[in-house]
């Protein structure tokens, strides 16, 4: 920072007012901290500028003025389901079990190769990923890995 004179102080009495970087003024002075605080914002879409900062739930470009909702995050795609076979299922899918599966509260296990129709895939505790009614034990829970598309 260099000294500038006061208005009517002569050269002996300079004082510390500091002075703006040649050539660059004081809007350059802002542009630099804004392009270091931007590095990861998306740029203005009317007039591209790359100074663009978050104001709230808005981005706002200085030098337009321009304001816009910042686009959502990358939306997670859906989880794929697959079977133990690795074919991906679908609601109303129709699949088989592949291993014999203990039930609580019932002394005969469903055994290999049983069907079940009109599966429902929902985000269940566990892993047990598709929601069905197994004909002779009712409605209940499975995990993909132990059926396969049929």
């Amino acid at each position: 920072m260099g000294l500038m004179p006061q208005e009517g102080a002569s050269d002996a009495g300079m004082s510390r007012v500091p002075s703006v970087m040649p050539g660059r003024g004081h809007h350059g002075a802002v542009i630099a901290i804004l392009s270091s605080v931007t590095e990861s914002l998306p740029p203005c879409p009317e007039c591209s500028s790359e100074y663009t900062y978050e104001l709230g739930a808005l981005l706002v470009c200085p030098e337009c003025a321009h304001e816009w909702e910042a686009a959502p995050a990358e939306e997670t795609p859906e989880s794929v389901v697959k079977d133990a076979v690795g074919n991906v299922l679908t609601d109303g899918d129709t699949v088989i079990v592949t291993k014999n599966l203990k039930v609580k509260g019932n002394p005969t296990p469903i055994k290999v190769g049983t069907k079940v129709r009109n599966i429902r895939l929902v985000d269940g505790a566990d892993g047990h990923n598709i929601d069905c009614k197994v004909d002779g034990f009712g409605s209940m829970q499975l995990k993909s890995s132990v059926v396969k598309k049929a």
